[in-house]
């Protein structure tokens, strides 16, 4: 397959324009989003949808995450990642495969019919995760294109893709909110270097390859800003799979954890990687045999979540 994104190809690394579309389906009134929203999503890159989930869905999952975190031993070993400097939880991925709640959070009509809008096509769960960033501890995400790590090491052929965050709890300017620079997913920011093997092992707590240069990251935020995400616990954040985001580090009180879902288009699955020896683990990009997403409708309870994935 003809790369149409090359990257970590040595000291190269050049702005490229984006050949794929953003919002694949055109608006319409039957739409799951009114026109703005969608004008605003191929604008910026990103929708921040407020109030989604209501104070008792929030505390359901709060619960469940809480649960997880204080006993993380019914989990897949590799799918908990630590802090680079301290034994705190950053991540548990895979997490809609391996508890029943958060398999049904992923399939919610209230998100997954809105990224099966904008992918016009329907959609598997590409990746998942619980993000922990607890007060005076959580550290970094430094700036970066998902794509391009999922390019470069996964195999995913296409900008297709899109990610949900869930807040599941306040996420203000202090605490080290998603930041993300509007209009950068219009362009394809190549990386310097090259893709050291099993890289994932130490990107997962601490990214160093794959990340933008500085004068290129410096250009982008004097054109347009950079915005943080902030939002309620319940506010869902959407962004393309190409957008530069990142986040500061907390050393508030205050934690920060969110849910992480990717959802790919179907029709997009991965191929072997374009920069990369191997590619990596399924609990970071499902291969293979994969399920589409039913969207399933009503509130978010712990009592009524469906049986875990396979």
């Amino acid at each position: 397959m003809r790369d149409a994104y090359p990257s970590r190809q040595g000291t190269t690394a050049e702005t490229l324009p984006r050949q794929d579309a953003i919002a694949y389906a055109p608006w319409h009134a039957h739409a799951p989003l009114t026109r703005e929203q969608h004008a605003a999503f191929e604008r910026d890159g990103f929708l921040v949808l407020r109030n989604l989930f209501d104070a008792e869905e929030v505390a359901a999952l709060k619960t469940e995450m809480a649960s997880l975190l204080n006993d993380p031993s019914g989990l897949e070993d590799e799918t908990v990642v630590r802090e680079p400097k301290q034994d705190l939880v950053r991540s548990i991925f895979r997490i809609h495969a391996q508890n029943a709640l958060f398999h049904r959070l992923a399939a919610d009509g209230r998100i997954s019919r809105i990224i099966r809008h904008l992918l016009d096509d329907d959609v598997y769960v590409y990746q998942s995760r619980l993000n922990y960033k607890p007060g005076f501890g959580g550290q970094e995400f430094y700036w970066h294109s998902d794509f391009e790590t999922w390019h470069t090491e996964d195999g995913l052929p296409r900008m297709r893709t899109i990610s949900a965050s869930i807040l599941l709890t306040d996420n203000t300017p202090l605490n080290g909110p998603l930041m993300l620079i509007p209009g950068s997913h219009r362009n394809f920011i190549q990386c310097r270097g090259e893709t050291p093997e099993n890289n994932y092992r130490t990107s997962l707590r601490k990214q160093e390859i794959g990340v933008p240069d500085q004068h290129t990251l410096t250009r982008l935020a004097d054109e347009a800003g950079i915005v943080p995400a902030t939002g309620k616990a319940g506010t869902v954040v959407l962004f393309d799979c190409n957008t530069l985001h990142g986040s500061n580090g907390n050393i508030t009180p205050d934690p920060r954890s969110n849910a992480f879902f990717v959802y790919n288009a179907m029709s997009n699955q991965v191929t072997e990687p374009f920069a990369a020896t191997s590619p990596r683990p399924h609990f970071l990009a499902e291969r293979g045999s994969v399920t589409a997403v039913t969207p399933v409708e009503g509130r978010i309870t712990r009592h009524r979540a469906m049986p875990k994935a396979a």
